[in-house]
């Protein structure tokens, strides 16, 4: 029964992004003001190399303004492309109210003024927080279709592993990827981080292709070889954690992958009647951007709940 469920990983995705700008401090302060056990986020690498916190490689024209304070009408430079105090021209506090992204999170109070962060700047965060237990799960956000960008996959995975080892969070930390050549860098050249290996069939990025096509994604491996389990190819690349689309998931795969060894942590899911779902399959975790309804409905289920820490960036 679900009474019996002790722990769940409550995963606030980008933050908060339901509640606060994603992948800022303001979002990051919300879900430790909440209380989850990991921050989900996404990272990209400046020019001058810093590991900076954004979902995005290039700015999002619904997302951001620029210098004069007022929003980009198309997308704009790549992260890539800017030194970080360049980038720190840019405001990130507020979705653009006429878009359609603006009509997914009403919801969301706007913090003008918030710029793209560091991630040590997320790991001070925590810190000013007390809070010695919250996780960080990172995606590096790198596609083979766009190799023009980003850096390399190499060199990518090799500065955010210097930015957690700088900040000395590698058993905090878990780096995941839906470009699993960052993960196979990330297990040769620090396997104290753990893996997570993000899954989705069908869609523009798919990376887990028909029998007949190969993945540019999945670094080289195939499912074919695997007789079609995702969870047997997911242990073979190394993985600790797989993390697939919520709807793609069978009871039947999860209890292949936990059988395997594989913790089950499922992306992104805000709607309750999913959560009562999932965490009655008992999965590992679920991120999601209501990390507040989701520690809601994980409570009324007998789940053991994080301790919040409310911090103000």
């Amino acid at each position: 029964m679900a009474a019996s469920v002790q722990a769940l990983d409550i995963q606030g995705h980008r933050g908060a992004r339901g509640l606060a700008p994603e992948n800022t401090l303001a979002a990051f302060g919300c879900a430790l003001s909440i209380g989850v056990t990991t921050l989900e986020m996404d990272c990209a690498v400046t020019k001058d190399g810093v590991v900076v916190v954004s979902h995005d490689p290039a700015l999002n024209p619904d997302l951001t303004r620029g210098p004069d304070g007022k929003w980009l009408t198309k997308r704009g430079p790549l992260i890539r492309d800017l030194t970080y105090e360049e980038l720190q021209r840019y405001d990130v506090g507020r979705i653009k109210p006429a878009s359609a992204y603006a009509k997914r999170w009403p919801a969301q109070q706007p913090v003008d003024g918030a710029r793209i962060p560091q991630l040590a700047d997320v790991f001070n965060l925590v810190r000013k927080a007390g809070n010695d237990a919250v996780r960080f799960n990172i995606e590096t956000k790198i596609s083979p279709l766009a190799p023009d960008e980003t850096t390399t996959p190499e060199d990518f995975a090799r500065k955010l592993i210097l930015a957690v080892r700088a900040a000395n969070m590698t058993a905090r930390t878990a780096i995941q990827s839906f470009d699993w050549r960052t993960l196979a860098v990330v297990q040769a050249d620090a396997p104290e981080i753990a893996t997570v290996y993000l899954t989705t069939v069908g869609g523009f990025m798919d990376n887990i292709l028909p029998c007949d096509q190969s993945s540019p994604w999945t670094a080289g491996l195939h499912v074919s070889h695997f007789g079609g389990s995702i969870p047997r190819m997911v242990r073979e690349a190394g993985g600790a954690v797989w993390s697939p689309d919520y709807g793609e998931l069978t009871r039947e795969r999860l209890q292949e992958a936990q059988t395997l060894g594989l913790k089950v942590v499922l992306w992104t899911v805000n709607e309750p009647a999913d959560m009562r779902r999932l965490i009655e399959w008992r999965v590992d975790g679920v991120i999601s951007d209501r990390p507040d309804v989701l520690r809601r409905v994980a409570g009324e289920m007998g789940v053991a709940l994080p301790q919040p820490t409310p911090v103000v960036p």
